[in-house]
């Protein structure tokens, strides 16, 4: 009797281990290589904040999925009038904030207006300028009537600034974010972590991870650190891709390796001299050596890019060789515009590596033509406050990840300040634009434009790297948009 009840015992010890185990693996830790500034995806361009709430935490009309399609989100389905001025949208019933109050057609209504807004902050206003207006038809219907066709009115709509908050609480979001996805904001420990919680009372299909916790780690070698002691479990954009081989050879991990929407460019302040001369612009493209940079920053991932325009997407065009490497022309340029000697200009580089490392190699490439830079490395919020809202800046280098963004070329008061006329009118011409042909034209029209201007230095297209646990399965392998998508995600034990 005496064995039979040891035996008893261990057998419950292993199945309470066991029970244990299972709960462990009903959460995630991920790795973040940058602490958003705040949590409200209407109020900053910051990607960090839709990497941890887009589809997660805040949901809106339509969403991208790992694909890149657009998909129903809050909205069950919708139609197009004839004309393509006037989208009715049917809302799904019973959806509910994470405070408890209801989501219908009014919180539609509230959060496109107060997007469009006039003293509206939304970093992607230009999305809503066409909204003539919007109407609360019934609780779960809202018609939305535009001033003019716009062919990309649905994938608009998917963007992280578009997602529906509530008036009860957008007031709080930056710290306290409310919204109707599967998982609800637990804590955030400023500097080191947010937590997110399983929404139990979500309106569709629930989430597999009890909670998820988005560790911020800035430094590579940190990083590779944290991955190899098994701290993390997954880290999205993992920061060092020298080490993927290493990751590779072992079994204990999975290495995704894809495509991402983001355009890695060197900006330049147009309107600060000598930038404000398109002779000196091409002198800085024909300096850098793409391929120099891919290689030396990026260990060989990344597409060079001639524009700002994704490579696979189809109306792609390939101007790389229009702002070839060729550090002769880019001297005799110099000299045409005034500066046989050169120049001397600030290159204010944010924390992810792809911009310190290429960074130093572009300030090298460029003092052999004779531009010289002085190098300062920004905190994320610092480099908001004086490139992105300051302007106080010559040269920068940041990865534009936000989808089929090139209308941002069109607003003369975006960071590096270009402004065209000519490109704004195509970009008015785009938003008007149905057939598709007819899109694919201007498209890649404007793609030639701000080639033809070199209004910045185009780099490469960065590549979505993550390294996660060989257990995980779920995650995106690429990047439609700058996003920890965790709704599908759970363990395979």
């Amino acid at each position: 009797m005496k064995h039979l009840s040891i035996k008893l015992a261990m057998a419950s010890a292993l199945a309470i281990t066991a029970g244990m185990a299972s709960a462990e693996t009903k959460d995630i830790t991920i790795g973040m290589q940058l602490e958003p500034p705040h949590l409200d995806p209407t109020g900053a361009a910051a990607g960090a904040i839709d990497s941890v709430v887009y589809a997660n935490i805040f949901e809106g009309l339509t969403r991208f999925d790992a694909s890149g399609a657009i998909l129903p989100a809050l909205a069950e389905s919708w139609t197009i009038s004839d004309d393509g001025l006037t989208y009715t949208f049917t809302l799904h019933s019973g959806v509910k904030f994470h405070d408890g109050t209801s989501m219908d057609s009014e919180d539609v209504k509230f959060s496109l207006n107060r997007a469009r807004a006039e003293e509206s902050t939304n970093a992607q206003k230009a999305l809503f300028t066409g909204i003539d207006t919007v109407e609360a038809v019934d609780a779960t219907t809202v018609r939305i009537t535009l001033s003019a066709p716009n062919g990309a009115f649905l994938f608009n709509l998917a963007w992280g600034d578009a997602v529906i908050v509530a008036p009860e609480s957008i007031d709080n979001a930056k710290t306290n974010p409310i919204g109707t996805g599967p998982f609800v904001f637990t804590n955030w420990v400023q500097g080191d972590n947010i937590t997110i919680t399983k929404n139990a009372d979500y309106w569709g299909t629930p989430a597999k991870l009890d909670s998820a916790t988005f560790k911020f780690i800035s430094d590579p070698v940190a990083a590779f650190a944290a991955v190899m002691a098994e701290d993390v479990d997954a880290f999205p954009g993992y920061p060092a891709p020298e080490n993927l081989p290493q990751f590779e050879a072992d079994p204990r991990f999975q290495v995704l390796v894809g495509s991402t929407e983001g355009e890695t460019i060197l900006a330049i302040n147009n309107k600060l001299p000598p930038f404000d001369n398109v002779k000196v612009r091409e002198a800085v493209a024909h300096a850098i050596d793409r391929q120099a940079i891919i290689d030396g920053a990026m260990f060989g991932l990344g597409t060079p890019i001639g524009t700002h325009f994704a490579p696979h997407n189809p109306d792609y065009v390939d101007l790389t060789a229009q702002s070839a490497y060729d550090p002769e022309l880019s001297k005799s340029l110099l000299a045409e515009a005034g500066y046989p000697d050169g120049f001397t200009t600030t290159l204010k580089l944010p924390p992810p590596s792809y911009a310190r490392r290429g960074g130093e190699i572009i300030a090298a490439q460029l003092r052999e033509v004779g531009i010289n830079v002085e190098i300062s490395n920004l905190e994320w919020a610092q480099w908001l406050e004086q490139v992105f809202r300051g302007y106080d800046f010559g040269l920068t280098i940041v990865s534009h990840t936000e989808p089929m963004d090139i209308g941002i070329y069109a607003r003369p008061d975006y960071y590096f300040q270009y402004d065209s006329a000519v490109f704004q009118a195509l970009m008015v011409g785009l938003n008007a634009a149905t057939d598709a042909d007819d899109r694919t034209e201007i498209l890649q029209a404007a793609q030639r434009m701000i080639a033809d201007d070199y209004v910045n230095g185009y780099l490469f297209q960065l590549a979505s790297t993550t390294v996660a646990n060989a257990n995980i399965v779920g995650l995106w392998q690429n990047a439609p948009t700058q996003a920890t998508d965790l709704t599908a995600v759970y363990w395979n034990d």
